[in-house]
């Protein structure tokens, strides 16, 4: 059990578990260098590399008669430049750096940080759950690498209890993104919630399911959007549940987190109004994509409706954006990224059961352009913001 000193300290019935990890004034330094350098890597660099490629490449190549028509091409055509080596050694590194940034403050405080998981999950005082299953087998895809060069992955366990690739994930993504705390965090959610309720103003929602949800970070808005709604983030990393069950509570956020594989899960046919994801079905094989998208269509209520942000697909996107978004695919351990990107939603959700008719995949403008600029979002509108610039790329369906 957390001390007691400890959770006066904090003035909250669980300690906030993500304010343990004190980094020295050396270690803070490299995190903010290693943010710098991530976002110079994923927004400066890849307009040099297009600027190199319009200006110099291209030119080239339609001079010896070729002229590069898709992303395959493109990255044949772009391999051995000097530009792209640059750029992919600069974008792999800052990725690496930025989650071992924040390990040596975590070994430091891992003993007070299970502690402190463990205390949350016997009194859970806000009201919500975790429940782990020793026994799920993880499936190959998770295992076979480190996805996102996070060292040790995101469900490893060196001990009981353990919650340190829960705070490696949570505190590297926020060097990794140069946010501060989790309420910076969640802006799919709030993007995706604030589009239902003007679409939908007399949806409510009364269960929903958040897949893949790591620490809850893309759940916790939904809840605040939706008063009273029982939330439920399952995941197959324990870990991430128990960090993220520790951050709910510290925060008097009720979410009933759950150790399950999502292409099949124990809940019962029709028990969920909303189901939601944010970037988890470039994460795992096309196949699994499959499944976890009939189970969809199982637990979802009449009336009910699942809304799951993505990166856009390739047929929805210029040769440049589908090259672009494919870099993770061979470089950031992301193995299916392309393939799924590959897939038409609609198409997958029709084979999931679900009614062509209903389905959507759209680009949804950020909280603070919609509705009133919701129109310059549109797939033909000239200039449309990209994903990830003013925008997120949605996909999903309804059942009448």
């Amino acid at each position: 059990m957390a001390s007691e000193a400890l959770i006066e300290l904090r003035n909250s019935a669980i300690p906030d578990i993500e304010a343990l990890a004190k980094p020295t004034l050396e270690e803070r330094g490299r995190q903010r260098f290693c943010s710098a350098l991530r976002r110079y890597a994923i927004q400066d660099l890849p307009e040099m590399l297009r600027t190199d490629y319009e200006d110099r490449v291209r030119p080239r190549l339609a001079a010896r008669g070729d002229a590069p028509g898709d992303a395959l091409e493109i990255e044949r055509a772009m391999k051995g430049e000097a530009s792209y080596r640059f750029y992919s050694s600069v974008r792999y590194n800052a990725q690496e750096m930025c989650f071992l940034s924040v390990q040596d403050s975590i070994e430091r405080a891992l003993p007070e940080m299970i502690d402190v998981a463990r205390d949350a999950a016997a009194r859970n005082p806000a009201g919500g759950s975790l429940r782990l299953d020793p026994s799920l087998e993880m499936p190959r895809y998770l295992t076979a690498l480190d996805v996102h060069l996070t060292p040790g992955c995101f469900h490893s366990e060196w001990i009981a209890d353990d919650v340190a690739q829960g705070a490696v994930v949570s505190l590297g993504a926020r060097v990794f993104s140069a946010t501060m705390n989790h309420r910076s965090w969640g802006g799919v959610a709030r993007v995706i919630s604030r589009w239902i309720k003007h679409e939908r103003p007399d949806f409510r929602p009364l269960r929903i399911l958040d897949l893949g949800t790591s620490s809850g970070k893309n759940l916790m808005p939904y809840v605040e959007a939706f008063p009273g709604v029982e939330a439920h983030g399952v995941d197959l990393a324990a870990p991430l549940l128990r960090w993220g069950h520790a951050v709910a509570e510290h925060e008097g956020i009720p979410i009933h987190f759950s150790q399950q594989n999502a292409e099949s899960l124990d809940f019962p046919d029709g028990h969920f109004d909303l189901i939601v994801s944010s970037f988890f079905f470039h994460e795992i094989p096309v196949k699994a994509t499959r499944s976890v998208l009939s189970e969809c269509r199982r637990l979802l209520r009449p009336g009910g409706m699942m809304v799951h942000q993505e990166l856009p697909a390739t047929g929805l996107v210029d040769a440049w954006e589908d090259y672009f978004w494919n870099w993770d695919t061979d470089n950031n351990n992301e193995p299916f990224y392309t393939a799924f990107r590959a897939q038409d939603p609609i198409a997958l959700m029709d084979q999931a059961g679900f009614d062509v008719a209903r389905g959507f995949a759209r680009i949804l403008p950020d909280v603070n352009a919609y509705p009133d600029r919701h129109g310059a979002f549109d797939w033909d509108e000239p200039g449309r913001p990209r994903h990830g610039k003013g925008g997120w790329y949605v996909f999903g369906s309804s059942i009448a």
